[in-house]
């Protein structure tokens, strides 16, 4: 096939088939299709879009790039994959809890770049935790407590590796069809029967609008409904942070007290929704299971087993202390209007939490907890929040975004 001609037809708005596609991604894996081609490309479905079938066939052709999950019959086989959030910590939580309904949960996720936190950052604050575990392993972990959390081997779906590089420097990362391709090529390499996508939108997400999260989200399960597999969309609002913590073992810590039946009631609230999607079971038991100690108990296995010091779990305050810990007072009394999600993540990741690049590496100690929510009341010299920083600068400067940030009227 002749590359420059498959460029052309898109650039056109035709629509390919699944093998062009499939020749098309085989080759820039193999290094036959030049960066600078698949650029041209990338750019072309920013402008041109792509059909479902495309999409999928796009998809199926990134999960063919490398290894896949195979599941043994019996068990549904079930993941959650949020768009990104701040202080979303969700599937520290959802995985071991899903995992006790009796299904397996092969979560592969992803590191923090922007003001998104990573599920992989956060695991890395505990001591030992090892997500670079092999698929051979993570079959075996599996297979042993029916869920694995672990990032993306060289193996698992490269295409998608090397295309989300490309796509971060060519400005075609806000492509839908890009977007949902490199999602659903992870999610599908799981070999999953049932999926279920948080999609968030607001000032802390990717997607600004209602009306945009929704065009991603019917993406997506259109894909999922291609490929035979179940997929649920949920579409939350990301206007102020989930939970009261942002950053990486502050959001460990929240996630233990929901696991151990307490937490914010918005994160406990949103666990419960997500996973009874998925799970088989009804909210009433997956409740239970929060509240009696099952989930907590899958939580600590799921430690042990890939490597993690399940007696520091409790010490994460003290060992992941950061040097200069500030409390910010509300000026005034009131009742708390807003708590924009978008400038306390980046007042984190300019702390250190998250990285501006992919190659930085993030502070595990440093963010904020004790944040308000919207429609609380606060006293004059009350706590809107707490400041986790590695100096007297930095904090200060995170304590007036945290002041910008909240609204008290």
């Amino acid at each position: 096939m002749h590359i420059p001609t498959l460029i052309a037809r898109k650039r056109e708005g035709e629509e390919l088939s699944a093998s062009e596609i499939g020749h098309l991604v085989n080759g820039y894996v193999s290094g036959e299709v030049a960066d600078y081609q698949m650029s041209a490309f990338a750019m072309a479905v920013y402008f041109k879009g792509m059909s479902a079938v495309e999409t999928a066939a796009l998809t199926r052709a990134m999960i063919a790039s490398g290894d896949v999950f195979e599941h043994p019959e019996g068990a549904p086989v079930v993941d959650k994959h949020s768009t990104g959030g701040i202080g979303d910590k969700v599937s520290l939580i959802l995985a071991p809890l899903v995992a006790c309904a009796g299904c397996r949960v092969p979560m592969v996720s992803g590191r923090g770049l922007g003001i998104t936190g990573g599920t992989l950052d956060k695991l890395e604050s505990i001591p030992g935790f090892r997500v670079g575990v092999g698929m051979e392993e993570a079959g075996a972990i599996l297979a042993r407590l029916g869920v694995v959390m672990m990032g993306q081997t060289d193996r698992f779906c490269p295409a998608d590796k090397k295309l989300y590089a490309l796509r971060d420097v060519t400005g075609t990362v806000p492509s839908i069809p890009l977007i949902t391709a490199s999602i659903m090529s992870k999610k599908m390499a799981e070999s999953l029967d049932r999926l279920v996508l948080d999609v968030k939108y607001g000032t802390g997400a990717f997607m600004k609008t209602r009306v945009d999260a929704q065009v991603l989200a019917d993406g997506m399960v259109a894909v999922g409904k291609e490929m035979g597999v179940e997929v649920f969309a949920v579409l939350n609002e990301m206007s102020e942070p989930t939970g009261r913590t942002v950053g990486n073992a502050l959001e460990v810590i929240e996630a233990l007290e929901c696991l151990d039946g307490g937490g914010p009631d918005d994160l406990r609230d949103l666990v419960l929704d997500l996973s009874e999607k998925i799970a088989g079971i009804g909210r009433a038991e997956l409740a239970k299971m929060l509240d009696d100690g099952t989930a907590r108990k899958k939580f600590d296995e799921l430690v042990a087993a890939q490597g993690g010091k399940v007696e520091d779990l409790g010490r994460l305050a003290e060992i992941h202390k950061a040097p200069v810990i500030r409390e910010v007072l509300s000026k005034n009394a009131g009742i708390v209007s807003r708590v924009d999600a978008g400038k306390i993540g980046q007042a984190s990741l300019e702390l250190g939490a998250g990285r501006a690049k992919a190659t930085d590496t993030v502070d595990f100690a440093v963010g904020f907890d004790k944040l308000v929510k919207s429609g609380e009341t606060v006293g004059e010299g009350g706590v809107l929040a707490r400041v986790h920083a590695r100096s007297e600068e930095s904090a200060g400067a995170a304590a007036r975004a945290v002041i910008n940030a909240i609204g008290v009227d």
